[in-house]
């Protein structure tokens, strides 16, 4: 499973009633840490964690003490501080330097610390805010409109605001062998993928089991697709000019932020000019060629380029194809 929260809260919701659970999260940190505040990790009866609050050097000690929370029913907060050569986190190796304050909270069914709704509405692809009491056990979980979301957690008197997105969606155009690893490492980061060609050869659900929907109808209905499921982004890969040219004319009435297009720039013009689209009227960016330049030609190679890209997009940082010249040769396409 991933590290990502829907993973966890899948993973809880499943066992719930059968063991013991606590929340641990990350509520404070000072100076470099590996995780931020907000962050969320599930420990159960049975010694079993999902998620991570370090780099893995705290988790066996915030194990430990989840289970003197599920025997007190109490909430506990620790304190992990990596400069101090006496402190325990210092013992355990913690690489960061920083500080890193955790709170850790049993969950019961009379009380699920608002997890419930949280993974209810995170199956609906629905943002929401979570609050939560220092060392306390009230906890709950409310939807908000995206542009409300604060970036990260902040602690605001006693409390602890979160903001809970769900995870990234990515639609791949195009069903051939190359989008194996594509679709393969989009899963392992967590993100919900949806494999879309309409051909009958391609996308073939025994050769794509971790996609989580493949589309094979013809893909002038992906805009509206992609406005019902929430896509975030979408990568254009058929190896097709029509396909790729019917997908990026019906993807511009969606709410995607970018659209990566397999192949060279001359490519990237001819699809432009069979959408009957100009560059300036696009309504998000779209990398032609797609991905970061960091070398190699292999599938797996173009599928970590691509993917690292549409990373950098979703998380605001500056990506290849703003920072690269247009003329950057493109990846190869058959």
């Amino acid at each position: 499973m991933s590290n990502h929260l829907s993973s966890l809260l899948e993973a809880w919701r499943k066992a719930k009633s059968e063991t013991n659970w606590v929340l641990g999260t990350v509520y404070k940190t000072e100076g470099s840490t590996y995780r931020k505040a907000g962050s969320l990790m599930l420990v159960n009866g049975l010694g079993q964690r999902f998620g991570l609050l370090s780099g893995g050097c705290l988790e066996a000690d915030i194990v430990r003490n989840a289970r003197k929370v599920m025997t007190t029913r109490r909430p506990l907060t620790l304190t992990y501080d990596g400069s101090d050569e006496d402190d325990m986190s210092f013992q355990l190796g913690i690489g960061c330097g920083g500080t890193v304050h955790i709170m850790l909270q049993p969950i019961g069914s009379e009380n699920d610390l608002g997890l419930q709704d949280m993974a209810d509405a995170l199956a609906r692809r629905v943002p929401g805010i979570y609050r939560q009491r220092i060392g306390g056990l009230e906890s709950r979980f409310n939807i908000a409109g995206e542009r409300s979301l604060p970036i990260h957690g902040a602690v605001e008197g006693d409390w602890l605001i979160t903001p809970i997105v769900p995870e990234p969606h990515l639609l791949v155009v195009g069903g051939g062998s190359d989008a194996k690893p594509l679709v393969g490492i989009a899963k392992n980061l967590g993100w919900r993928v949806t494999l879309a060609d309409p051909r009958a050869a391609n996308a073939r659900i025994e050769h794509f089991p971790a996609a989580d929907v493949i589309w094979k109808q013809r893909v002038a209905g992906l805009g509206d697709y992609a406005l019902d499921a929430r896509a975030d982004m979408a990568v254009l890969m058929s190896h097709s000019l029509s396909i790729d040219a019917d997908a990026l004319s019906s993807l511009q009435s969606s709410p995607v932020k970018h659209i990566a297009l397999l192949g060279p720039r001359q490519r990237y013009r001819q699809v432009l000019e069979r959408a009957g689209l100009e560059e300036r009227n696009l309504s998000c960016p779209v990398s032609g060629p797609a991905g970061l330049d960091i070398g190699g030609q292999l599938p797996e190679s173009v599928a970590l380029s691509i993917l690292a890209e549409c990373h950098a997009v979703l998380h605001g940082r500056k990506h290849g194809c703003a920072a690269r010249s247009r003329n950057t040769p493109g990846r190869p396409i058959s």
